[in-house]
């Protein structure tokens, strides 16, 4: 009689990449059930496309003032489609490559602001006592203040670049993401397996890292898509003030242009009206995507489809 040995089973690294795959496979199908958030992320699809190919399409040299290829504030044409600005630049041209800006800054600064504020959010509900409540007294005092005064006070001591937009946009709008995710460490911390994780000798960093973080990532994910909108508007408001980037293009820049160039009261809407829709489509397939997201993750949310 022969018997047959069974070779090695897959090893712990190969499973947890089929456990994985499997369940991406699962978050897709549920996800393309949402028909609103499949057509916000076919829209952030096409605009990620659109700003990536800039340098193929419009070239970087559209935002050149000097050799301008039309005259100032010409009405849209044949030539230039969405008309041309107040140095006679090609306006569909700078729309297009704004959107490389735009959502750089959007994407970065809602990065930075959810990750201070799952890391507050963490340390908050495990550590209890003095720590919390500092913690906690500190998101309140961010979380009261307006953020948008805030985020001028702190670009306009600072110098005017990207760098400053993007950290003035993320350390002003973390306190919604640290008390979100403050609640879900707490009821995460309540759970059985996390005292014998405890009884097992799991420190603090064990407990964080290898328990609650994995937990409250889905939330976490949910809350950046939902915080890029918010990220891309902030930074659109700020350039429209004058508080962004002089040396590059974006979408708030060119309002800013417009509006020095007295677009309004001249009724030059070509001028205003390209880059203020980009703003709001934007913005909202981020949150179209942001709320299929949350509702696939979390069900009992009940968002519509």
């Amino acid at each position: 009689m022969t018997t047959t040995v069974a070779g090695p089973g897959p090893g712990p690294r190969t499973l947890a990449w089929q456990r994985r795959r499997r369940s991406a496979l699962r978050f897709w199908r549920q996800y393309r059930t949402h028909r609103a958030g499949v057509a916000g992320l076919a829209a952030l699809v096409l605009f990620a496309l659109i700003a990536l190919t800039a340098p193929l399409t419009v070239g970087s040299d559209v935002a050149r003032v000097t050799d301008a290829p039309g005259n100032p504030l010409e009405a849209p044409s044949g030539q230039f489609p969405l008309g041309t600005d107040r140095f006679g630049r090609d306006l569909l041209g700078l729309v297009v490559w704004g959107a490389r800006v735009s959502l750089l800054v959007g994407l970065l600064a809602a990065v930075l602001s959810v990750a201070i504020g799952a890391v507050v959010g963490i340390v908050a509900g495990h550590f209890r006592g003095a720590w919390s409540t500092v913690l906690m007294r500190i998101t309140d005092w961010f979380l009261v203040m307006p953020t948008l005064v805030l985020a001028i006070a702190l670009a306009t001591v600072m110098s005017r670049s990207l760098g400053t937009v993007i950290l003035a946009i993320g350390v002003t709008t973390w306190p919604t993401t640290a008390r979100l995710v403050r609640a879900q460490t707490l009821a995460v911390e309540s759970r059985p397996y996390i005292e014998r994780a405890r009884a097992l000798g799991g420190g603090h960093w064990h407990v964080m890292t290898r328990h609650v973080l994995p937990n409250v990532m889905p939330l976490v994910l949910a809350q950046t898509t939902l915080m890029v909108s918010s990220s891309i508007l902030a930074e659109a408001t700020l350039a429209f003030l004058g508080l962004g980037d002089p040396s590059v293009v974006s979408w708030g820049g060119l309002l800013q242009d417009a509006r020095e160039a007295g677009a309004v009261s001249a009724g030059d809407w070509w001028y205003l009206v390209p880059p203020g829709i980009a703003i709001a489509l934007v913005a909202l397939a981020f949150t179209l995507c942001g709320r299929a997201v949350e509702s696939v993750l979390n069900p009992r949310l009940g968002v519509a489809r």
